[in-house]
């Protein structure tokens, strides 16, 4: 995996979202969505604050080790008041997965920036800066199988998957319903050929 590399901030925003590092800010709204059976359907289960909270530390002191990671994510649809919406970024995953080693792009975002493009554009920020500033080879993406909304997103950003690729998630009980996951990729020759975006660097 890449070395320490900071990712320039002014390429992490757009006009409508930006992702930056995580503030103590940020761990009670990230509660609030931890616990929200809609936001949390396709996980194994609803976190407790005190859970939550461990999560966001954790994500955060990833950020601060490698300079990119699951940044938390703002809408700046209010230009007066920016609303923290949840995380959209990049990760090493820690469970042994049949493609491990990789770098995966994930999102989860609170039910009100729901259906406004929001993950799917702070994504391609995310994928952008994987590619462009870490170089990575390929970025993969999972969820649930019947988690729809977020394949809509991998499916959006120019990733693709093959029935083959179906694997049962290993830190998911083996008689969870959420088990049984989806794969998809995206390697950075397929997405500089679908890029039309001007480059970071």
């Amino acid at each position: 995996m890449p070395a320490y590399t900071h990712i320039p901030d002014d390429g992490l925003r757009t006009e409508r979202v930006r992702l930056r590092q995580w503030t103590k800010a940020d761990f009670e709204p990230f509660a609030a969505m931890n616990c929200d059976p809609q936001v949390m359907r396709h996980f194994p289960a609803l976190l407790s604050r005190e859970q939550s909270d461990a999560h966001a530390a954790r994500i955060r002191a990833l950020i601060e080790e490698r300079g990119w990671g699951f940044w938390a994510a703002d809408s700046l649809l209010d230009r007066q008041a920016p609303q923290f919406i949840g995380f959209v970024g990049l990760h090493v995953p820690i469970a042994e997965l049949p493609f491990s080693p990789c770098v995966e792009i994930g999102w989860r975002l609170a039910r009100p920036f729901w259906g406004k493009g929001l993950a799917t554009e702070a994504a391609q920020l995310a994928m952008r800066a994987g590619f462009e500033v870490l170089q990575l080879p390929e970025i993969v993406s999972f969820t649930s199988r019947e988690n729809l909304r977020s394949r809509g997103v991998m499916q959006r950003l120019g990733m693709h998957t093959r029935a083959e690729d179906n694997f049962d998630h290993p830190a998911v009980p083996e008689d969870h319903p959420v088990r049984p996951h989806c794969l998809f990729r995206i390697t950075r020759d397929e997405w500089l050929a679908k890029r039309n975006t001007p480059t970071l660097a």
